[in-house]
This record gives C-alpha cells, sequence and structure tokens, in this order.
C-alpha cells in the first residue's frame, strides 16, 4: 500500500476527471436526450424517425466505435479539441440515446387523461410538455436514469485507451511503474468507483423522497415503477 499512499495525489486526479467525465457527460446526455425523447413522442413525423434512427444506430454501436469516431473522425473534420473533450463528446452521444428511452417511458407512463385535460383547456404542446408530462415523466424514471448514469461512470473507463488521464490510466501508469503494487491500485481504484456510484445512488435516493416520498414507498415495497421504465435500465 506505500505505492498507493505515496501516489495519492495522482491516484485523486485520476478520479476528478473520472468524475468530470461523468458530470459533464451526465448534463448534456439528460439535455440532449430529453430533446431526442420529444422529437420521439411529438407529432411531426421526420422528427420522429430521426430520433428513432439515432437510438437504434447508437445503441447498437459498441462504445469504442464511438470513441474511434470522436478521437479520429471528428479532427478530419477540422474539428480541433483536447483528448478530454472528445470523450465527452463519445460519452454523450452514447448515453443520449439511453437517457432518451428511460425519459421515452416516462413520457409514456403519464396518464393520457391529463394530456387531454391539458390540451382540453387549451395549452399548446409546448406547455403540455413542460407543465404536466416532463415533471411526471421525470419522477417517474430517476431510479432508471440513476442505472443510465451509474452505466455512464462506468464507461467513462474506456477513455484509458485514447489518453484521458483517468483514473483507470493512473492505474496502469503505477502498476507499470510498480507491479508488485497491483493488487493495492486495483483495490484503491475499485473502491473508488464504488464510493463514486454509491454518492450516485445516495443521491438519486433523496431526490426520490424528496420529489415523491408515497412513490418511494411503493416502489421499496416492490410496486409503483412503471413496467417500460424498468426496462430501460
Amino acid at each position: 500500500m506505500d505505492h498507493v499512499w505515496e501516489n495519492r495525489d495522482l491516484i485523486l486526479d485520476g478520479f476528478r476527471t473520472t468524475v468530470w467525465l461523468t458530470v459533464s457527460s451526465g448534463v448534456l446526455s439528460l439535455l440532449f436526450g430529453t430533446v431526442l425523447a420529444i422529437m420521439r413522442v411529438g407529432p411531426i413525423p421526420p422528427l420522429r424517425w430521426l430520433g428513432t434512427t439515432y437510438v437504434t444506430l447508437v445503441r447498437n454501436t459498441p462504445l469504442t466505435l464511438v470513441f474511434i469516431f470522436s478521437t479520429f473522425g471528428l479532427p478530419r473534420m477540422e474539428v480541433r479539441l483536447s483528448f478530454v473533450a472528445f470523450a465527452i463528446v463519445a460519452l454523450t452521444i452514447y448515453t443520449t440515446a439511453f437517457v432518451c428511452e428511460a425519459v421515452r417511458s416516462g413520457i409514456n407512463a403519464v396518464d393520457a387523461g391529463e394530456i387531454e385535460a391539458a390540451r382540453a383547456i387549451g395549452l399548446p404542446f409546448r406547455q403540455v410538455l413542460t407543465l404536466v408530462v416532463l415533471p411526471q415523466a421525470y419522477r417517474a424514471v430517476i431510479p432508471p436514469l440513476t442505472g443510465v448514469l451509474n452505466a455512464l461512470l462506468k464507461n467513462t473507463s474506456v477513455a484509458v485507451a485514447f489518453n484521458v488521464a483517468e483514473a483507470n490510466q493512473v492505474l496502469r501508469r503505477l502498476q507499470n511503474a510498480d507491479a508488485s503494487a497491483t493488487f493495492p491500485l486495483l483495490f484503491t481504484t475499485g473502491l473508488g468507483y464504488i464510493i463514486l456510484a454509491s454518492v450516485l445512488f445516495l443521491g438519486s435516493w433523496a431526490l426520490e423522497r424528496a420529489v415523491d416520498p408515497d412513490r418511494a414507498r411503493r416502489r421499496r415495497s416492490g410496486g409503483g415503477v412503471p413496467a417500460m421504465a424498468r426496462e430501460a435500465t
């Protein structure tokens, strides 16, 4: 463990990069995934087809290929960014498809009677979405969205192959410097991921209790989560 302790600052820097990749890609994925979900349930057929094509294409593409496109394809299109920025682009492209499906399942779980009532009082499509549908949809899909973000946290490890100094690249670098410290390094890195995932799930639990405590109790007792939302995880 001496090798781990002596390089604690380097290990923490790696996890800071992992957290930055997760948070920045997560926020962008929530934004673009919501837009994509609205396109998929909206009344304009070309937008529905575009959203469906994106989700089908990206969900069936390995994340490594998305990284290769981002890191080596975008520079050929005169897009010049840092390796970290390219990693954020790749993770956002990939995670947006899964966020879209989670949010769409939440939209589909909203009672059709409430949507009809909102239309009946004259609310336009935009206000029906922002005032009636999306607030309920987000409440319904907090658990599956947490699963998507947890997967994003672990997917950041793919960036190790693209010269991003996140936690796994630091692990590899320190392992190459002292192979006898492999087990302590693996234990420390694994523990770091467990701590980050625990923080994510605790935040999700607190958010769910804050926005809908009754539903949180029903879910813990085995009910209350829409079937489509569970499938999205």
